[in-house]
């Protein structure tokens, strides 16, 4: 499976962030269970915060609340973006 995601240090925590598709994050069951196959299997341990765009490309973050409330005033053209791959 590939996926698009960025580790972010800042202030001293160490996160990730994945992107998903809009749907997940609306089925908060879902996005909770998907952000701990994310921290178990690929970001060992770290907080997962989740993000999808709308159709206008307005990003939406998932999570840790402090963490996505952060994520909200970064432009999205300064997170480090890159792909994983995971078998």
């Amino acid at each position: 499976m590939r996926f698009q995601g960025a580790e972010i240090k800042e202030q001293g925590v160490t996160f990730a962030v994945v992107i998903v598709k809009k749907h997940v994050i609306d089925n908060r069951s879902e996005a909770n269970r998907i952000i701990t196959a994310f921290q178990a299997q690929v970001f060992q341990g770290r907080p997962v915060i989740l993000m999808a765009q709308d159709s206008r490309k307005v990003p939406t973050y998932y999570g840790r609340d402090d963490i996505a409330r952060f994520m909200a005033s970064v432009p999205l053209h300064a997170i480090p973006w890159k792909e994983y791959s995971i078998s």
